[in-house]
């Protein structure tokens, strides 16, 4: 796999858990573990794909 196309899986990857979080905040009855756990996935996404981006 390229670089190119890894960055892009992460990417795609953020997105989706982008979207999970919003839903999950949109739903008054959501578990606040469950979101700190996708907030913190979605945040070593974005870490990684910040240190393998060019720059």
């Amino acid at each position: 796999m390229s670089l190119t196309s890894h960055i892009s899986e992460l990417r795609k990857k953020h997105q989706t858990l982008s979207a999970r979080v919003e839903a999950e905040q949109r739903n008054p009855g959501s578990d606040a573990l469950q979101l700190s756990h996708l907030k913190k996935q979605k945040l070593l996404l974005k870490e990684q794909i910040e240190r393998l981006s060019p720059h």
